[in-house]
């Protein structure tokens, strides 16, 4: 139980927990030390009295100690903290990037099964719990232990019965906060729930803003958030009144060790079978005992949740990547042999089958949620078919390690994403250290340094998170000079015109057209002039490829493909009356 409970905590890293508990046990050893002192100097007193010969030799020599293992004291708890707080937020810090870089490498539906609260409340909450444990809790129930173990062997040495009296509560001890394994499992599931509702609340919250607003929902009107709030602090007093009340019993029973040992001690002393001295000596050291056993049994639940949140970031951790090591191929094109897959128990893609040749470009057509987009997914790679295959240059993308497939790749999406940071900065996510020269190019490529050079800071000028300070038009076309400069041969655009205005438009689509060229492109296109002019369409429709051709063959079919273009056509000549 307890190699699991390291394991946890440290997220498979227990080595880490090694050098805080040395340091803290000789701390606390050096601790006890100046009481074993101080009753020998009481033992010579009590000498003096009774036959008027003390060791003066000998109380100095205490004194000495006292003084020496105080300073000793002071020097290892001062390592012990160095060296407990350096590991622990190192752990936790490397744990963190360890996390991102692995859930970087997860197949993407893992991630979209788990709601960005509760990925966030394992990155955030969780670290911050290990990091407690490995700086705060850990090393004290460690040292606690082993300088209990070492005092009980002292003391079961002098007088056994005074040893066993001093313990007595112990076990009882033990018993409870074992007995309280089951209580404290549920008590953490629930708090990791709400804790997570509360945080997803929070981000649902805040990036919903604008709809808030405008539907009078904010402050006190938005129910849910106050829900989720007020359930998440009903748990942790629900958690801490019964957990805290349980521990407080705990320790109760331990402290009762004491008042019985004196009760013990004071027994044999008025029969004359223990020596004064001896009394006096566990009374000292019984006092300091109890302290760190004491802090132990306090902090054990709290070590039990940190462990639940462990266990948490464990299982994210052992979650497999996408597998692949091979390199990429020096052609193209993709190829789809009988590809399903779907979302759960919902199949989108039901046996497609299509070829995609290498430098042309293919127009993936229809209604929505008819697979389009699980398509251009799947020949990324962002996950992998629940049967038949995906193939690139006639090699299977799943032996294909995925960064190098990726390398070969541009992806152009819908809804933007810019990160917090300077234009030059995101469009520089396209090549790695690429120069000042070069993203100005593909600035330029992209229809975008004209508006990047009127900002406060030109290309130095920061970007809001998520692009939230550009319009809809910029973000395009940064990401697309993103792509420009990543320059991949492999294009996949998302229908990255569909919710432009028509300047916007028009001028993301001349950038779109400099990008395409000479690459193998795959677009998705809800506006099909946009793709008239493409090498093939294939029109998806409930999960399937019904139709394939150029413009003007799909158009003699007169099938689905068709009644689309004339739906468009048509809603060209609408009108809003009032």
């Amino acid at each position: 139980m307890f190699r699991a409970l390291f394991h946890d905590i440290t997220c498979n890293e227990p080595k880490k927990l090694i050098r805080p508990a040395v340091w803290n046990t000789l701390a606390s050893i050096a601790n006890l030390m100046p009481f074993g002192c101080l009753a020998y100097i009481v033992k010579q007193i009590y000498t003096h009295i009774q036959d008027g010969t003390p060791d003066r030799g000998g109380l100095w020599l205490a004194f000495g100690l006292m003084v020496l293992f105080t300073a000793a004291t002071y020097f290892l708890e001062n390592i012990a903290c160095k060296v407990t707080y350096h590991d622990g937020f190192f752990a936790s810090a490397e744990g963190r990037i360890r996390l991102a870089e692995h859930i970087r490498k997860l197949p993407l539906g893992i991630l979209t099964g788990k709601s960005s609260g509760e990925i966030g409340n394992t990155m955030m909450n969780d670290f911050s719990r290990t990091e407690t444990a490995m700086t705060h809790i850990l090393p004290q129930i460690i040292s606690g232990f082993l300088v209990a173990v070492i005092a009980s062997a002292v003391m079961l040495i002098a007088d056994w019965r005074m040893g066993l009296a001093c313990f007595a509560g112990f076990p009882l001890s033990v018993i409870i906060m074992l007995g309280m394994k089951r209580m404290e499992t549920r008590m953490a599931q629930r708090l990791n729930a709400s804790a997570t509702a509360q945080s997803a609340g929070l981000i649902e919250y805040l990036t919903g803003m604008k709809t808030i607003k405008a539907y009078h929902m904010q402050g006190e009107n938005f129910g849910k958030l106050r829900q989720v709030c007020t359930a998440h602090r009903d748990n942790c007093i629900r958690s801490e009144g019964c957990i805290g009340s349980m521990n407080l019993l705990a320790a109760m029973l331990l402290r009762c060790g004491l008042p019985l040992m004196m009760a013990v001690g004071v027994h044999l002393l008025t029969g004359g079978s223990l020596q004064i001295t001896t009394f006096a000596m566990f009374l000292l050291l019984g006092t300091r005992i109890f302290d760190p056993l004491a802090v132990a049994i306090m902090n054990w639940s709290e070590l039990n949740m940190c462990a639940a949140a462990g266990q948490r970031i464990t299982k994210l951790l052992d979650a497999p990547v996408m597998e692949g090591g091979e390199d990429a191929p020096e052609q193209h094109d993709f190829t789809v042999e009988n590809v399903h897959f779907g979302y759960g128990d919902t199949e989108v893609l039901k046996g497609v089958s299509a070829a995609f040749p290498s430098g042309t470009m293919t127009a993936l057509v229809g209604p929505s949620g008819s697979g389009k987009s699980t398509m251009l997914k799947l020949l990324a790679r962002f996950y992998d078919p629940a049967s038949g295959t995906v193939r690139m240059g006639g090699r299977n993308v799943r032996d294909i390690e995925p960064e190098k497939l990726m390398q070969n790749i541009s992806f152009v999406f819908q809804d933007v994403y810019l990160f917090q940071d300077t234009v030059a900065g995101n469009i520089g996510y396209g090549k790695e250290n690429a120069t000042r020269a070069e993203i100005e190019q593909a600035a330029k490529a992209a229809n975008c340094y004209d508006f990047i050079m009127e900002m406060p800071d030109g290309f130095d000028s920061m970007i809001g998170e998520g692009g939230c300070t550009l319009s809809g038009g910029e973000k395009q076309r940064i990401s697309i000079a993103r792509a420009m400069l990543k320059n991949a041969p492999v294009l996949l655009l998302d229908e990255a015109t569909a919710s432009l205005d028509p300047e916007n438009e028009a001028q993301i689509q001349q950038a779109i057209n400099r990008l395409a060229e000479g690459k193998t492109v795959i677009v998705i296109a809800h506006k099909l002039k946009t793709v008239a002019e493409a090498d093939q369409i294939l029109v998806f429709d409930h999960g399937r490829i019904t139709e394939s051709g150029k413009h003007d063959g799909l158009l003699a079919q007169n099938g689905l493909y068709a009644r689309l273009w004339n739906i468009q056509n048509q809603s060209g000549t609408w009108k809003i009356h009032s």
